[in-house]
């Protein structure tokens, strides 16, 4: 048997059950991935289900001649065929490459909604360059890991059963099969670091060194183990660490070493999925740590901020700035008993105002009875206040609002989150929390229920 599809059924044996998903773009690699899994399948040395994924990214003038190409090789091995065309455009600060790379894999993932193997034709010239690329660019043991040969992906695992394999045994295989496939002509433009490498930079490396790529995936194992061993580390500390999901404390963090906070910050940001932050900015959030009691400093990552308030490091999305967002209602229109429902900005849920009050609550609602307006009044919703006095249902003297949330030991943040409910220019609640005693509802028929259901603050 064959080197390429000995190691296929290798790979496969302890998993028989799972389908696979072969990811296609009909080049030479994912072309002999395609045909040696198919002649095992024929052979019945394979007792996996197949289908095959295509996907036309639409960036050469030849993507729908590859398509059909793609489509007619599955026809001609009797494999089921699955191609989605994407339409992309190019985002500030995410090159293009990565932009097709993320939505192809948004395609494969949605292939199947029960789990499956993703099987992609990565080998062992592709892991070098990998790991090439991750050394430009300075990164550390995670990065330098390369690729695994497979890893949890969504309800999925993504495999590359070829990584051991070279590109020349590849190619071997696809001359002696007699295989046609597509030529990317990207693949020869050597503006792309990719290229330059695999052009310029590892021939070279193997005319010297002929063992080069292999070398160079045994380095890449050896920080997979090492990466492996400071996220069982990790862990450990998250354990000692963690206040909740998105919260750590700051006295157990002082406690730790640089190099083991930094570690911990790292495998925190990615348990939530969010992209590793630079190294100045990991040396921020350590500062912060030690900022005056006071202060509430804030570091902006990519796609979340890191806060410090009080005791707590917390983990938030990039919220909007909710500042000018205002909305008047008419609440006559709820003589008919039907809830008036606002769609609040920034995905902070509904606040709905009803002749009622619903009986079922659970921890992300609130809801509580305000007095009904005069027939006059203007009623709005803001999120916005010029710090007015007010007397919440359960405080005995008045205070400005600024001091009353910070009672509450409501986060900075939060507080600009917070829906307040005025009628005309008073104050008369502040969603999630209170109602001000002057308009705290005795009764239904003299007063409305109001609720909101969503990310409530506290």
């Amino acid at each position: 048997m064959n080197i390429i599809e000995l190691a296929l059924v290798n790979f496969f044996k302890p998993i028989p059950e799972n389908p696979i998903i072969i990811a296609y773009s009909g080049g030479v690699d994912s072309q002999v991935l395609l045909v040696a899994l198919a002649k095992l399948k024929q052979q019945r040395q394979l007792p996996n289900a197949i289908v095959v994924c295509h996907v036309n990214h639409g960036l050469s003038p030849d993507a729908d001649a590859w398509q059909m190409f793609a489509q007619q090789q599955c026809k001609r091995l009797s494999l089921p065929f699955i191609s989605d065309k994407l339409h992309l455009k190019k985002q500030a600060q995410q090159s293009l490459e990565a932009i097709a790379r993320d939505a192809r894999y948004k395609v494969l993932v949605q292939a199947s909604t029960e789990p499956a193997i993703i099987v992609t034709g990565h080998h062992l010239n592709d892991q070098a360059e990998t790991f090439l690329l991750a050394l430009k660019r300075g990164s550390g043991l995670k990065g330098l890991s390369a690729m695994q040969a497979s890893l949890p992906f969504a309800q999925h695992t993504l495999a590359r059963p070829l990584l051991s394999i070279s590109r020349t045994d590849i190619v071997a295989y696809a001359n002696q099969q007699q295989l046609s496939w597509i030529e990317d002509e990207s693949n020869t433009d050597e503006r792309f670091d990719r290229n330059f490498l695999r052009h310029q930079i590892l021939p070279t490396l193997n005319e010297r060194w002929p063992s080069i790529n292999k070398t160079i995936a045994r380095s890449a194992e050896h920080c997979l183990e090492a990466q492996q061993l400071l996220d069982e580390l990790a862990q450990q500390d998250l354990a000692d660490c963690q206040h909740s999901s998105y919260q750590l404390s700051v006295a157990k963090l002082n406690v730790l070493s640089e190099p083991r906070l930094k570690n911990l910050l790292r495998y925190f940001l990615s348990r939530h999925h969010f992209l590793m932050p630079s190294r100045q900015q990991l040396m921020q959030i350590c500062q912060q740590l030690n900022a005056e009691a006071d202060k509430s400093p804030v570091i902006q990552l990519a796609a979340c901020c890191i806060r410090r308030y009080k005791t707590a490091l917390y983990l938030t999305p990039i919220y909007q700035d909710l500042s000018l967002w205002q909305q008047s209602l008419d609440l006559v229109i709820l003589a008919n008993e039907k809830p008036l429902n606002i769609f609040l900005p920034d995905e902070l849920g509904v606040l709905s105002f009803s002749s009622l009050l619903v009986q079922k609550q659970d921890i992300n609602h609130w809801q509580a009875l305000i007095k009904k307006p005069q027939k006059n009044q203007l009623v709005t919703i803001r999120f916005s206040h010029e710090n007015p006095s007010c007397l919440p249902q359960y405080r005995q003297h008045s205070r400005p609002l600024k001091k009353v949330l910070q009672e509450l030991a409501i986060p900075p943040w939060q507080r600009k989150r917070l829906p307040f409910i005025y009628y005309d220019d008073e104050l008369v609640a502040v969603a999630g929390q209170f109602v001000c005693q002057a308009y705290v509802g005795d009764n239904e028929s003299s007063a409305f229920a109001i609720s909101w259901h969503g990310e409530l603050p506290f």
